[in-house]
C-alpha cells in the first residue's frame, strides 16, 4: 500500500534535518545554473535546452542520496553529465511527448507530464538505460497513481502561494523540499511495485 502524501511530506523534512544550508545551496546553484543560458537570448534558448536534462539528472540523484541517508553533495549536480547523451535525449523526448499532447488539449498535456515524472529517478538509479526505456518504465511506474501525484503537487502549489507572501523568500525552503518529498514519492512507488 502507497504511503499518503502527509506522510512522504513528514519524511522529506526528516531527510533535510541539519542539511537545509546543503540543500539550498545546491538547489539555488542548480536554478541559476539553468535559468543563466535563457538569459543570452536565442544562443541561450539552446544552452538552456542542452543543459536541463543533465541538470535535472544531477538533482534527481542529489535529492534521491538525501532520502536515503547517502552522501550528498553540491558536485552532484553535475553527474548528469557523465551521461550527456541519456540525459539529453530523455529530456528532449520527454519536451516533445508533452508538447505533442498539448497540443490535444492542456489536460492531455498535464497528463503526459505527470506520467514522464518519475523518469530522471529512474536513471538516477539505472543511468545506462536508454531515454525511451526510462520513460516507458515512468509510465508504468504512474499508471493509476497520477491523481496521488496531482495531489501533492496541489499542496506545493498552496505552499508555493505563501511563498509569495515572503516576497518570494520562502521558495529557497520550498524547492529543496518539493525535490526531495519528489524523491520520496518515487521510492515509495519503487517499493510499493517490488513488494507487488
Amino acid at each position: 500500500m502507497l504511503t499518503e502524501n502527509s506522510v512522504l511530506m513528514r519524511k522529506a523534512q526528516d531527510a533535510l534535518k541539519g542539511k537545509w544550508l546543503l540543500a539550498i545551496g545546491t538547489f539555488l546553484l542548480y536554478g541559476l545554473l539553468v535559468s543563466a543560458g535563457g538569459t543570452l537570448k536565442v544562443p541561450g534558448s539552446v544552452i538552456s535546452l542542452i543543459i536541463a536534462g543533465p541538470f535535472a539528472l544531477g538533482i534527481a540523484g542529489f535529492s534521491l542520496n538525501m532520502i536515503r541517508g547517502r552522501y550528498a553533495g553540491v558536485e552532484q549536480l553535475f553527474q548528469g553529465f557523465n551521461y550527456f547523451v541519456t540525459a539529453l535525449g530523455t529530456y528532449l523526448l520527454m519536451v516533445l511527448f508533452v508538447c505533442l499532447w498539448s497540443l490535444l488539449l492542456v489536460i492531455p498535456g498535464i497528463v503526459a507530464a505527470f506520467s514522464y515524472a518519475m523518469t530522471f529517478y529512474i536513471l538516477a538509479d539505472e543511468p545506462t538505460l536508454k531515454a525511451g526505456k526510462a520513460i516507458e518504465l515512468s509510465q508504468a511506474m504512474m499508471m493509476g497513481h497520477k491523481w496521488k501525484l496531482f495531489r501533492l503537487c496541489l499542496r506545493f502549489f498552496l505552499l508555493a502561494l505563501l511563498c509569495i507572501l515572503t516576497f518570494g523568500i520562502g521558495f529557497l525552503w520550498l524547492i529543496p523540499f518539493a525535490h526531495v518529498t519528489m524523491a520520496e514519492f518515487y521510492e515509495d512507488l519503487k517499493y510499493s511495485r517490488l513488494l507487488q
